[in-house]
């Protein structure tokens, strides 16, 4: 979780939203991304979705079998369906998403609908520092 945190600070560094994200496979680093969507105007540049096209390309398949990946705030619908797509087996997150009462990110990844499930588990162990740098950030921009 530490290096997902050091990618959310390359990308409070860039003015982005500060979320990191890594994808690991047999203990080992295989990807690391943070948002990119102002810098690109790409709204499909997501940390999550950075470091899976990165894992893909890196083991050379869409399919993800046996990794996880770990990221500092609850994924989004969006990245939901892309972890699930590549086959991610285990997502770790930080602190969740302050607007996720309705546990939809857990709802898309236990979907039967999209042909892989994924197991969810927040770690807490960082959530202070990973929604601090949320809410700063935020402040910040108001």
């Amino acid at each position: 979780m530490l290096l997902a945190i050091k990618e959310a600070e390359k990308a409070l560094k860039k003015g982005e939203v500060p979320i990191g994200a890594v994808v690991v496979k047999d203990g080992k680093v295989i990807s690391c991304g943070h948002n990119q969507r102002e810098k690109k105007q790409n709204a499909l540049l997501h940390a999550e979705t950075i470091a899976i096209w990165k894992a893909c390309k890196k083991l050379h398949s869409w399919r993800l079998d046996g990794c996880e990946i770990f990221v500092t705030l609850e994924p989004c619908p969006m990245c939901s369906g892309a972890i699930s797509n590549a086959r991610i087996a285990r997502v770790i997150y930080a602190c969740p998403e302050k607007t996720s009462s309705d546990h939809l990110c857990e709802k898309i990844l236990s979907s039967p609908r999209l042909n892989h499930t994924a197991k969810l588990e927040l770690d807490a162990t960082y959530q202070q520092t990973c929604s601090a740098m949320l809410s700063n950030f935020f402040k910040e921009r108001r």
